[in-house]
């Protein structure tokens, strides 16, 4: 579902409800896979709602957001982009009930297992990036189980029908709601057309019949983490099919990672394809053209924006790297750089020069501009500013003698005159 503009108050209410199994392996994971990726914020929030519960309780008791707030230490604002994050990586589910007081319920689900976590293009992804290589290779190998050399075993272990007997026909044959481990995984909202992707593929090469519901995820999700066109993607779906016609997914995995870091010199994808976070989004109730500027702003990832902007055509490497500047280095929210790169593009002749933008980017940041409203507002100040500046300064207009501009006669010397002249200089 896709996000909703509510907003939360410190009296709504919230029960937490347990669909899960949570145990002390659940925090280890948590804290070494989940938490690099999603912030120890979030974490927090899903530590705190589980503490919620006693240990025998599946539901918990209501409490308000105001009591949560002052557990955590964290504002509203910090609560509800946590819980997102949450909801998005599959570790709560949230439904409201709407009223004069609304009322929450919070649905906690197991995190994925470290084999499920690791082998997710995604998260795996998301994860390498945020630690670094050699970092994430050691919580690979806390994970992982040694290698015991089996060689010259035997398998004597014994079978249920070796040890117990069964006697009598079990009670009860209806099914029953008993409480598992219950993952929710993530969901993408791909832009991908995968009919139009496969059918670039001719079907001697592909057995179009063979695409299971595990091998259509994979894509999605490495069409997501590595933001490949449709022409990309098929084209590297058809260097991964193997002698029997069919998409070998581990060499599928390899080739969209290969793709990636060579068109990127060796980076690893940061996801920085977000519009800008629901709490810091203006409640848009006109429809004036300032109004739509704003959803615009909002709405759009910077990616996209820039894509837009460029009349369709994907942003450059040197552009990219300057909207992950933007978003990393300057923590800048993703609609405040949707409203600086229309800026300079309208003030810089359409050009996006890194060192400008960058000093603008600069003054913004200390000047903590996070909503696309004061962004908007910045730039119009500052462009009345400029144009202040460049009006030409009024040159004071000085005060003439009538005779500046006259016409000067000149009167022809006669006979008299030049001999008198001469008798003048004589004398001298």
């Amino acid at each position: 579902m896709a996000k909703t503009n509510i907003s939360l108050f410190p009296a709504d209410t919230y029960i937490v409800k347990n669909c899960t199994v949570l145990n002390s392996d659940s925090r280890i994971v948590l804290t070494k896979l989940y938490q690099p990726v999603i912030g120890s914020t979030a974490i927090t929030l899903y530590l705190t709602l589980w503490d919620n519960l006693d240990t025998s309780q599946i539901i918990s008791t209501e409490n308000t957001h105001h009591n949560l707030m002052a557990i955590t230490r964290l504002k509203l604002e910090d609560i509800l982009d946590a819980r997102e994050k949450l909801e998005g990586i599959g570790l709560i589910k949230t439904y409201l009930k709407k009223g004069s007081v609304n009322n929450y319920i919070y649905e906690l689900y197991s995190p994925l297992d470290p084999k499920e976590f690791l082998e997710n293009p995604i998260l795996s992804v998301t994860l390498e990036s945020n630690i670094g290589t050699k970092e994430y290779e050691k919580v690979v190998k806390y994970f992982s189980l040694p290698k015991i050399n089996l060689q010259g075993y035997e398998d004597i272990s014994c079978s249920f029908s070796d040890t117990f007997e069964i006697t009598s026909a079990p009670s009860y044959s209806e099914e029953r709601n008993i409480r598992h481990i219950s993952e929710l995984g993530i969901l993408i909202d791909s832009k991908i057309d995968l009919t139009n992707v496969i059918s670039m593929i001719p079907s001697e090469i592909l057995n179009k019949r063979s695409i299971t519901k595990d091998t259509k995820d994979l894509i999605y999700k490495l069409a997501f983490v590595y933001n490949l066109s449709e022409s990309d993607l098929s084209e590297l779906i058809r260097n991964s099919i193997n002698e029997k016609h069919i998409i070998d997914k581990e060499k599928l995995r390899t080739n969209c990672h290969n793709y990636y870091t060579f068109e990127n010199k060796g980076e690893t994808p940061s996801l920085i394809y977000k519009s800008q976070p629901e709490y810091l989004r203006k409640q848009v109730s006109s429809n004036s053209k300032k109004s739509k500027m704003i959803h615009t702003f909002e709405t759009m990832t910077p990616y996209d924006f820039l894509s837009g902007k460029n009349k369709g055509v994907r942003p450059s490497k040197r552009e990219l790297g300057i909207l992950e500047t933007l978003l990393v280095d300057y923590n800048l929210p993703p609609g405040v750089v949707n409203v600086l790169i229309d800026y300079v593009l309208k003030i810089n002749d359409g050009k996006l020069t890194k060192n400008f933008i960058l000093a603008i980017a600069a003054q913004w940041a200390r000047e903590n501009i996070k909503t696309v409203e004061d962004a908007m507002e910045l730039c119009k100040k500052e462009n009345k500013s400029k144009q202040t500046r460049a009006v030409k300064k009024v040159v004071q207009k000085e005060a003439t003698p009538d005779w500046f501009n006259k016409q000067i006669g000149i009167k022809e010397a006669t006979t008299e005159d030049i001999a008198k002249l001469e008798e003048q200089l004589q004398n001298l």
